[in-house]
């Protein structure tokens, strides 16, 4: 006799085993659609991080994020105390916020503004900067009147030394060759050289009241620095120690910030409500800028056409067309904003 039976038993495992297949398959299908269907509500709803604006409100010890296209606030977010300057790593990877009182370095994503991580134990970095080949982090005490100088990997800092000096570190810049470091100090009107293989004082020199901001010309042959006391720019030959010329800007010509072509360098002078343009060619200020409000950092988009520039005492940051000299847009930010940053800048030089 045929058995009907196990055929039968056999016809419908078969049958079931098919409907569990297309029911597996109908499943993942729906389950993949959910998640692209999630994703493009992720991305249609995320906040556009192009071309952010990074500021940091040092009386607020927050970080104000803002749209450079619309001049929107897109976030604000609490950072240790005082957090004054900052710069991106050599490799473009993380911009680093300096909190001086926060005793802190926190590591943002450049593009974004989004916190990467905190590196802790950095004592009172007020003004930070790397060599220009990249083996030296430098770290202003401005109010423990010392400069840390670590090693660096590409990743990690390693502390070289502490060097002590008279008063009130305040701004850094480097040589073309990566061999020294120089320092302006406020509180003793001064200006020191230290050599960073060894960590030692190479020498220091008087400067006007108030030394601030200092940026060496690309020749490698001048330091300007801003003397906040006074309305002008110091020009010294740091190899012969020895002032050049003065250069008449604004009263508290404070920070410099390069247009990028080698040619021209800003200056702000946060009493006079002025920024200066200096030729580097002829070592002259060519024009000014108005801008109201305590002008202190400045940022420059990477067509050289747009400048950002905190206004540290009306807590806002002003947008300036470059060209025609005018400031075009005023933006609320935190207490006394101070660094700035954006990722499409113009070079430093």
């Amino acid at each position: 006799m045929f058995p009907w039976g196990v055929l039968f038993t056999n016809v419908m495992h078969d049958k079931i085993a098919i409907f569990q297949v297309k029911f597996f398959m109908l499943h993942s299908l729906a389950r993949f659609s959910r998640l692209i269907l999630l994703a493009l509500c992720v991305l249609l709803n995320a906040p556009v991080y192009a071309n952010v604006v990074v500021v940091l409100n040092s009386g607020d010890a927050t970080v104000s994020l803002l749209d450079q296209a619309t001049y929107k606030e897109i976030n604000t977010f609490s950072v240790g105390k005082e957090p004054h300057h900052l710069m991106a790593t050599p490799d473009n990877k993380s911009l680093i916020v300096a909190s001086a009182t926060g005793n802190q370095l926190i590591f943002l994503d450049p593009k974004t503004g989004q916190v990467q991580r905190q590196l802790r134990g950095i004592i009172d970095p007020y003004q930070i900067g790397f060599s220009p080949d990249q083996k030296w982090f430098v770290a202003n005490g401005l109010r423990l009147d010392r400069v840390d100088i670590y090693r660096y990997d590409g990743h990690n800092l390693d502390l070289a030394k502490r060097v002590r000096l008279a008063k009130t570190p305040s701004h850094i810049a480097f040589d073309a060759d990566s061999t020294t470091a120089f320092v302006t100090q406020q509180g003793s009107d001064e200006v020191s050289a230290i050599d960073l293989a060894t960590q030692q004082v190479k020498w220091t020199m008087p400067t006007g009241k108030l030394p601030a901001g200092i940026f060496m010309t690309p020749d490698n042959k001048y330091l300007l620095i801003g003397i906040m006391g006074k309305d002008y720019v110091q020009v010294i030959d740091w190899r012969a120690q020895k002032t050049v010329k003065t250069i008449r800007t604004g009263e508290g010509a404070h920070n410099f910030r390069a247009q990028g072509d080698k040619r021209y360098v800003y200056v702000s002078n946060r009493v006079s409500n002025t920024i200066n343009v200096i030729d580097l060619q002829t070592l002259e200020s060519v024009g000014h800028i108005a801008v109201p409000g305590g002008p202190d950092c400045m940022e420059v988009t990477e067509d050289g056409k747009t400048m950002w520039v905190t206004l540290r005492w009306i807590k806002k940051v002003a947008v300036i067309d470059l060209p025609s000299k005018k400031v075009v847009k005023v933006i609320p930010v935190g207490r006394s904003p101070h660094g700035i940053y954006f990722f499409n800048r113009a070079p430093d030089l």
